[in-house]
């Protein structure tokens, strides 16, 4: 028997890649999952809640459709920069914040915690960080959408939408404490998945081969996966508000200037 024998987790984007990875995972070890994406997963959850994450009100009938309290929230769906920018930072950001803060609603369990899969490609929050907590200031999920369209930001919108997510954690992890709660994130590199091919396109093939050369391959979605379990079970009792690089290394290359920032 697990620690997660018996808990109940809602993870988002269990259809494909990390969530997928996520879900069974968490299924395997004895806990009950409930899944919220567009498609429905093909490794076994408890339940699955079609959603569109980019639609506040279909989010509203989702959360409709969840039963008694939860031990944590995996907000792990997220759409590569190949897609419309809107649509990209609604997803990866504006979705994120919504569920999050809709599970302080009486949603969560006392001692329970939300994780969120942010990005490497969001190193660059510290020179955006005016602008960030400028949109994390609004209030609702259409303020933001309305903010995100009058402010466009330099280069790729996932960039920019990760480097949200990672900020949003960091910021929330006192009030979260407050309440008896925890939330953190994990920040992958480039993950072996169905839409590496996508970041390919929008990061450039160049960029993202040298980084697997440098490192020897990419990640799995189970190497990610398994650093969400541990940010969600007791070892991690006392992280709170982190934002935990899972890249084999390349995050801290760059940053103590073994190797170049990548261009995307």
């Amino acid at each position: 028997m697990s620690e997660f024998t018996g808990r109940r987790y809602v993870v988002t984007g269990a259809a494909s890649g990390i969530g997928a990875a996520t879900a069974k995972k968490l299924t395997d070890l004895g806990a009950e999952v409930t899944s919220l994406d567009r498609s429905t997963p093909t490794v076994p959850v408890a339940r699955h809640i079609a959603v569109d994450l980019a639609n506040p009100r279909n989010i509203d009938a989702a959360l409709e459709q969840l039963d008694g309290q939860f031990d944590g929230l995996m907000n792990v769906a997220g759409i590569p920069g190949t897609a419309p920018g809107d649509l990209v930072f609604a997803v990866n950001m504006l979705a994120v914040r919504y569920l999050t803060e809709a599970f302080l609603d009486g949603r969560l369990r006392p001692g329970g915690s939300v994780t969120i899969v942010s990005s490497t490609a969001g190193f660059g929050w510290p020179e955006r960080l005016e602008a960030i907590r400028d949109v994390l200031a609004t209030d609702t999920f259409e303020e933001g959408a309305a903010w995100f369209k009058e402010h466009p930001q330099q280069g790729n919108a996932y960039n920019f939408s990760k480097e949200c997510t990672t900020v949003y954690t960091m910021m929330m992890g006192l009030a979260f404490a407050q309440v008896g709660y925890r939330i953190n994130a994990v920040l992958p590199g480039p993950v072996e998945t169905p839409i590496l091919v996508d970041f390919e396109k929008s990061m450039g093939k160049d960029t993202l081969d040298g980084v697997k050369e440098l490192l020897g391959r990419h990640a799995t979605p189970d190497d990610i996966a398994d650093a969400l379990l541990f940010l969600a079970s007791d070892a991690a009792r006392w992280v709170n508000g982190h934002a935990l690089c899972v890249d084999g290394g390349i995050t801290g290359a760059v940053a103590s200037g073994v190797v170049p920032k990548p261009e995307f």
